[in-house]
C-alpha cells in the first residue's frame, strides 16, 4: 500500500455517540407514552428524521427539532408547553455531554501521528462536531478536519482533492459500511471497518464487501499491525 493519509471517522469510531442518541430517544419515549407504545414514537421519530435530513442533515439540533415535530405531530398538537421544553433540554444535555473516548484510540493516533497524515472525516452538525473534537483532546493529532454535510463518493473526491493525494493513497476508517467504506472503495481509495456495538438504523446496511482494499476488524488497535507504523 502506498498510504499517505489516514482520515478517521469520529462519531462511535473516535468516541461514543450513538448510544446518547438512543438515550434520549427512550426518555422521549417516556415522555408520549400516554399516546403511543415506545416501540411505535421510536418508529416515528425516525420517520421524521429521514423526512428532515435534507432540509436539517444530521446531529443533535436535527434530532431535537424532529423529536418536537414528532411530538405534535402524535399528540394532534395538543402536547404541553412543558414537554416541549423537556424535550428541548433534554437536546442540551446531549449537546453537554462529556466525551468518552474508545479504547485504544489515542494510542493508535500517537503510533500513526509521524508516519501518516491523518484527518477527521466526520458527518454532522459543525458546531457540536469541532465541540466535542476540541474536548476529546485528540485535535493535535490530526493535520485537517473535515466536517461533512454528506458522505458520498463526490464528497470524498473532494475532500481527496483538498489534501492533494491520489486516492489510492487515501484510506478512511469508520464504523459505517455505508458512509465510510463503500463511497471510498468506489472511487478507488482504500476502507477499514470497525463496527460499533449500537448503529443507526439510517447507516445500517447488509453488504457482503470482497475488495482488496478493504479490510474488517473487530478493533481499532488492529489497525497498526495491519499499517505497520513502525517499518
Amino acid at each position: 500500500m502506498s498510504i499517505k493519509v489516514i482520515a478517521f471517522d469520529a462519531d462511535d469510531t473516535l468516541w461514543v455517540n450513538e448510544p446518547f442518541f438512543l438515550e434520549t430517544e427512550q426518555k422521549f419515549c417516556a415522555l408520549l407514552e400516554d399516546y403511543l407504545p415506545h416501540h411505535s414514537i421510536s418508529q416515528e421519530v425516525f420517520r421524521t428524521q429521514i423526512q428532515n435530513m435534507p432540509l436539517y442533515g444530521y446531529g443533535v439540533k436535527s434530532f431535537i427539532l424532529s423529536m418536537v415535530e414528532t411530538a405534535l405531530r402524535i399528540s394532534e398538537n395538543t402536547i404541553s408547553i412543558t414537554v416541549i421544553e423537556r424535550i428541548i433540554q433534554l437536546g442540551k444535555e446531549m449537546l453537554e455531554k462529556p466525551i468518552e473516548l474508545l479504547e485504544d484510540v489515542e494510542h493508535v493516533l500517537h503510533s500513526l501521528s509521524g508516519h501518516y497524515r491523518l484527518v477527521v472525516a466526520t458527518k454532522g452538525d459543525l458546531l457540536d462536531q469541532e465541540r466535542k473534537l476540541r474536548k476529546s483532546g485528540l485535535e493535535h493529532y490530526f493535520h485537517h478536519i473535515e466536517i461533512m454535510s454528506e458522505k458520498k463518493e463526490t464528497d470524498y473526491q473532494k475532500l481527496i482533492k483538498h489534501l492533494d493525494i491520489h486516492p489510492s493513497e487515501f484510506l478512511m476508517i469508520g464504523n459505517s459500511l455505508k458512509s465510510d467504506v463503500l463511497p471510498v472503495l468506489a472511487i478507488g481509495g482504500h476502507g477499514i471497518h470497525i463496527p460499533f456495538h449500537t448503529t443507526w438504523a439510517y447507516e445500517q446496511i447488509e453488504h457482503h464487501i470482497e475488495h482488496d482494499n478493504f479490510r474488517d476488524f473487530k478493533t481499532i488497535k488492529e489497525i497498526l499491525t495491519h499499517l505497520n507504523p513502525e517499518h
